[in-house]
């Protein structure tokens, strides 16, 4: 079985989050406002969850990769660098820091192909979840 790429686990762990709060938004509510009269920080909290799925929703928007030439090539010499990165990370350990930095921005472009395959599911996603912490406010 093929390894998940950035937004196919983007998507599960976004679809993971709604479902949560589909079945449990009712029985939470009560409970983030009675808190939030306790500890206002929890408001923030909600606040700078929604602005960070916003900030997501828009920077996920902004990826048009359709008529990007040669993607499915490039995507290919990012995996190809990330199996690189794997072995290199035992011989270089002091390296992982680069390392790392390297296999980020990798798995970013290895995924660029599938994403305008569920784009429009992750902007679903991230609309439902904001709509629930909306309603988590007091």
């Amino acid at each position: 079985m093929a390894e998940k790429n950035l937004f196919e686990e983007l998507k599960d762990v976004l679809q993971d989050f709604k479902d949560f709060l589909d079945a449990n938004v009712p029985t939470i509510r009560p409970a983030i406002q009675a808190l939030a009269s306790l500890i206002p920080q929890v408001t923030d909290l909600i606040d700078k969850l929604i602005d960070l799925m916003n900030s997501l929703k828009a920077e996920i928007d902004k990826l048009d990769v359709s008529a990007i030439p040669g993607l499915d090539e490039v995507s290919s010499f990012t995996t190809k660098i990330g199996t690189f990165l794997d072995t290199a990370e035992s011989l270089l350990p002091d390296q992982s820091s680069t390392i790392n930095d390297v296999r980020s921005v990798a798995n970013v472009i290895t995924g660029l192909p599938s994403l305008d395959d569920v784009k429009a599911e992750i902007e679903a996603l991230i609309d439902a979840i904001v709509a629930h912490l909306n309603s988590l406010k007091p």
